[in-house]
């Protein structure tokens, strides 16, 4: 059943129907079976469906605190499900869980008919055309088979992270659901799967990735960067044991993720570039394959870029734009720039200026460029038809280097830590030379700034957030804010961070000394990994809570370890006998499409 969801979903009902009923391309020879590992990673995006479910992105339609707001719609119905932290029940479109569901259930199908082969290569030892499985051909195999083995774990991965709660620790693990661990192909119709733990799944990925990643071979690829090569193999398993908190792991895979290299000479030289002319310039340069950082690539079909800009009701604006892109931080909390449009004075980072465009109308919020632009490939330009693509830079250095840093943290290597925080901020000066305002980074700034977020946002927690956009003067960080000046530092730079109770660990705790310095590495992983949707899994396993306003009168809190972190799976799934999701504090999992308002002082 979920391989045969994936299927159809990447075919359209047109092509579906003129074709026989059996077109399956017989693999005869491990050159086959390498080719056909370039479909064996997703086609479409995760991105929009964490996106939306995070806190990167905020409602306009909503009101500001000076009771503005707009009457937009949204790109799609799914959105305001999502959003709402609802069960999406009235959209199948690529970039809802549906496509995510099918995307990552459909490369796992390719990478189990690769496996199915490879095992009976090996049995036979020649392949279906007579040759021997010895020397080149044996090493070629042994490199399709840790590929086949690497996408398995990783789409697994990325499912368990989207539909299920997080990663729990070995024993609360069992506790909580998983999805169908898939390790074979399908052979009948309409098969039923039922869903294993939690526990079970993250056994089964780190199994495979740890075989996956003794087998990869980079001399297997014509382009490395498409593909699961040694570099981001590595980057995938230092994720995958950061997630589990297994720090030394995450710390040594990460480093070997590096390859001997050191990781500032191989960060984004994005920022030190001028010569954009097109906005859409810009995404194209920021995951270009030959730039250093570009660990590895995914290209997939996505309107996530339509659906985030030009829709613009839900955007990174107001509250979720002065906590990213248009926001305060360590080294350039005194970096302040004026729209002309507005009048509105607000901190950022000199890296972002120049390199982000506006959703809709100014108002309605902003977005970095480089990690969401659609790459349109065009099929008829004359009739200005063709695909939406998104091409996402999965593993980075500079991402792979703040997995090391957090995991350095807990094992108590503070200085090492800060070191790694250091490079990712050097290398975004790079084109703010000219900025005499930005200040190197320090313990003492680390300290001082995220204990200061820190006390902001903890007394104003049981309060409605301010989401107004600032029109008085902009009075300096230390200074009480007052009027209408919006002081960013409230919205949410630093929440409370939950780990310990996430998934408790016997080993490893958040003390008083480390917390300033890992509110630093998830602030920097946010900026980092902005509209990826890399942001809902750190919500997630940090345990932080979301305040959101919805509509014009709607209101929630998605609190610390709320059942709500796991998505539910599709309801066409669910429809074909799959075990939904149990989300104990909905109020109906049949999703009505309407939002559950609950009133911040209800919620506390």
């Amino acid at each position: 059943m979920v391989a045969v969801l994936a299927l159809l979903a990447m075919t359209s009902c047109n092509d579906y129907l003129d074709k026989v009923p059996d077109t399956r391309v017989y693999l005869a020879n491990v050159e086959q079976l390498r080719q056909l590992m370039v479909d064996g990673y997703m086609a479409y995006s995760y991105a929009p469906t964490c996106e939306l479910s995070s806190d990167n992105v905020i409602d306009n339609n909503s009101p500001d605190d000076n009771g503005v707001r707009y009457n937009l719609a949204a790109y799609d119905v799914g959105d305001n499900q999502l959003y709402a932290w609802q069960p999406v029940t009235l959209s199948m479109d690529q970039d809802m869980p549906s496509g995510v569901w099918s995307g990552a259930y459909g490369a796992i199908s390719v990478a189990n008919a690769v496996l199915d082969k490879v095992a009976q290569f090996e049995q036979a030892g020649v392949d279906d055309t007579g040759v021997e499985i010895t020397g080149t051909e044996k090493e070629k195999l042994n490199a399709v088979k840790g590929e086949a083995l690497l996408s398995r774990a990783f789409h697994h991965w990325l499912l368990v992270n989207v539909f299920c709660m997080p990663y729990a620790g070995p024993e609360k693990s069992k506790q909580y659901q998983g999805i169908p661990y898939i390790t074979a192909p399908e052979t009948v119709v309409k098969p039923h799967y039922e869903r294993p733990s939690l526990a079970e799944d993250y056994e089964l990925i780190e199994k495979d990735l740890l075989e996956g990643l003794s087998l990869v071979n980079d001399q297997l690829y014509e382009v490395p960067k498409y593909h699961f090569n040694r570099a981001a193999a590595c980057a995938f398993a230092a994720r995958f044991f950061l997630f589990k908190r297994e720090y030394d792991k995450a710390e040594k895979y990460a480093t070997d993720a590096f390859k001997g290299n050191d990781p500032a000479t191989m960060c984004s030289t994005l920022w030190t570039k001028t010569s954009f002319y097109y906005i859409s310039d810009i995404g194209r340069g920021a995951t270009a394959i030959d730039n250093a950082n570009i660990i590895m690539d995914f290209s997939n079909y996505t309107t996530w870029w339509r659906r985030f800009v030009q829709s613009g009701r839900y955007a990174c604006n107001r509250a979720a734009k002065r906590a990213t892109v248009q926001g305060p931080g360590p080294t350039w909390e005194s970096c302040r720039y004026v729209n002309s449009r507005t009048n509105v004075t607000f901190a950022m980072h000199p890296a972002f200026n120049g390199y982000c465009g506006t959703a809709g109308g100014q108002e309605y919020g902003s977005y970095f460029a480089g990690n969401c632009f659609e790459q349109f490939e065009y099929t008829n330009k004359i009739a200005g038809i063709g695909y939406c693509h998104g091409v996402r830079a999965e593993f980075t250095t500079e991402e792979t280097l703040l997995v090391r840093a957090e995991a350095r943290l807990f094992l108590g290597k503070i200085e090492e830590a800060f070191q790694d925080l250091d490079i990712w901020d050097k290398a975004r000066q790079n084109n703010a030379s000219t900025d005499d305002r930005m200040v190197p980074l320090s313990h003492e700034n680390i300290v001082k700034f995220y204990t200061k977020c820190l006390d902001k946002y903890t007394r104003n927690v049981g309060q409605e957030m301010k989401f107004n956009d600032n029109k008085g003067s902009i009075q300096s960080a230390d200074q009480t804010s007052g009027g209408h000046y919006e002081d960013s530092i409230m919205y949410g730079i630093a929440k409370p961070i939950h780990i310990d109770e996430i998934c408790p660990s016997d080993k490893y705790h958040v003390t008083p000394e480390i917390e300033p310095y890992l509110q630093c590495v998830q602030h920097f992983r946010r900026l980092e990994t902005v509209h990826t949707g890399m942001r809902w899994f750190d919500i997630k396993r940090f345990g932080l809570e979301v305040r959101r306003k919805i509509g014009r009168t709607g209101k929630d809190i998605l609190k610390s370890g709320d059942p709500r972190y796991a998505i539910q799976v599709p309801y066409e799934v669910i429809a074909a006998g799959m075990e939904a999701t149990k989300r104990t504090t909905e109020q109906s999992d049949a999703g009505s499409g309407s939002a559950r308002a609950v009133s911040y002082s209800q919620a506390n």
